[in-house]
């Protein structure tokens, strides 16, 4: 027989959890406004900060202006005009690419050459629909509110990846040059879009739970007809939106010596052309600093993939310092980095410079503020939030790191053309991942791939 508490039970479980937990009282207001010293100092930062909501311009360290420069002694050779993702989610996209560009732009003789991002992303958005749609599958026997499942329906599909998303779309799909398949309103500003693709999955996903329960767990004929519809109404919305990406193509181009070529292709042969033979996972590695879990270890996080055929993320976690070994013996070989990192913190968008004491919000506000990065991470203060391209490093004497450089992708009219610069101690609290070729890693790191990853969950607190 089912039990129910009592009206009696339950007032007295809430005395219960009353007697340990306080609510604030009139004798902790008092303290409070006791410890509200309105001395000349609390009187300044009060009239400052009720003028203006920019709080960033009331804590600038004036001490650093012209003590950090944009000049690098080891600097990746790039080319051609800085990218502009616009109002979208697309950074780790961009910056694949991105470190594919001055590759291409020298093979074929070009002053500049951009991608087709709209053309990724079209695949990407519908590949990732249909990775939803089978993982409500494989979950429809479960409640709704377990957590897996509950974090599918959150978040059907979104914007947001890492590098082995563009390497499980540019080895099935190909990729096409900017030319081809331009961007549209709704690939630069994709919110509209992407609320009601989510929208539409939704429901199709609960629609689908209820068929393959219906169904006794099997994926039966008219469950394989309900998810083939849904997936066929998501290609129309992204047609509509984005265009239909082509089959194949002509490119034409003009050489910087003013020849004009053209050239028939698949996106897959296209792809394939521009593509280093040695471009794939198992010789470019994602290594991480993440201080919450030991280092020299292999740790995939479950499903993050867009194509159910896939690779995961996988990532080796490395103290800071091997991993800087690692990206400034590739910047001296001229081989730009996929490089991700919370780039909203201590940044100044205008002079293009981060730095962990650009801004001293302790001494406005009076307030101790600082975590170190393990406690940031679990507390989920940071997280690598920016995907941009690792191409210079300036080093001391010593050939030891004092800033780097990242090409980003929000255009030129933001930071230094387009370009930000940052000190080694930024890298040692907000950077987070790169891709490199493990020829650059050491041997320690080099063993250490060959060990089974560590499974992470779907809902694991760094993704």
């Amino acid at each position: 027989m089912k039990k129910t508490l009592s009206l009696a039970a339950m007032l007295a479980l809430a005395c219960g959890f009353a007697a340990e937990a306080q609510t604030i009282s009139d004798a902790d207001i008092r303290q409070m406004r006791d410890s509200f010293q309105r001395d000349n100092a609390t009187v300044a930062a009060q009239n400052a900060l009720t003028s203006t909501a920019n709080i960033q311009s009331l804590v600038r360290n004036h001490e650093l202006d012209g003590k950090i420069d944009h000049y690098f002694k080891y600097r990746v050779d790039v080319q051609g005009s800085i990218t502009d993702q616009k109002q979208s989610g697309r950074c780790w996209m961009f910056t694949s690419m991105n470190v594919l560009r001055p590759a291409v732009m020298k093979r074929y003789g070009l002053a500049d050459f951009d991608f087709s991002h709209s053309y990724l992303y079209f695949w990407d958005i519908l590949e990732k629909s249909n990775l939803f749609l089978e993982n409500v599958i494989a979950t429809a026997s479960r409640d709704m509110d377990d957590r897996e499942v509950a974090r599918y329906f959150s978040a059907p599909v979104d914007d947001g990846g890492v590098w082995n998303l563009y390497y499980n779309l540019g080895i099935k799909y190909g990729v096409v040059p900017a030319t081809v398949m331009p961007e549209t309103p709704h690939s630069e500003n994709t919110a509209q879009m992407m609320a009601l693709i989510k929208e539409k999955l939704r429901r199709e996903g609960y629609a689908l739970r209820q068929a393959v329960n219906a169904a006794k767990g099997k994926r039966t004929k008219a469950v394989e007809q309900q998810k083939a519809a849904a997936l066929n109404d998501i290609y129309r919305m992204l047609a509509l939106c984005l265009g239909e990406p082509p089959v194949e193509f002509e490119w034409r181009y003009r050489t910087q010596d003013g020849e004009v070529v053209s050239k028939h292709y698949t996106p897959q042969e296209f792809y394939a052309e521009i593509t280093p033979d040695d471009y794939s996972p198992e010789n470019y590695v994602m290594i991480m600093n993440d201080p919450t879990r030991e280092y020299y270890k292999l740790y995939e996080i479950a499903n993050y993939r867009n194509t159910v055929e896939g690779v995961n993320w996988v990532y080796l976690n490395l103290p800071n310092e091997v991993i800087k070994q690692a990206a400034l013996a590739s910047i001296k070989h001229n081989e730009a980095m996929y490089a991700s990192c919370d780039v909203n913190k201590y940044l100044d968008r205008v002079a293009g410079l981060m730095d962990p004491s650009l801004y001293d919000y302790e001494a406005l506000f009076g307030v101790e503020l600082s975590m170190d990065k393990k406690a940031r991470i679990l507390t989920r203060q940071s997280g690598s939030s920016h995907a941009m391209t690792l191409i210079g490093v300036d080093t001391d004497e010593n050939d030891v790191p004092v800033k780097w450089e990242f090409e980003n992708s929000w255009g030129p009219q933001y930071g230094n053309h387009g370009y930000l610069t940052f000190t080694d101690d930024w890298f040692d609290e907000y950077m987070f991942r790169l891709v490199v070729h493990k020829k650059y890693l050491d041997q320690k790191s080099v063993e250490a791939l060959d060990q089974e990853p560590v499974q992470l969950p779907v809902w694991d607190y760094m993704f």
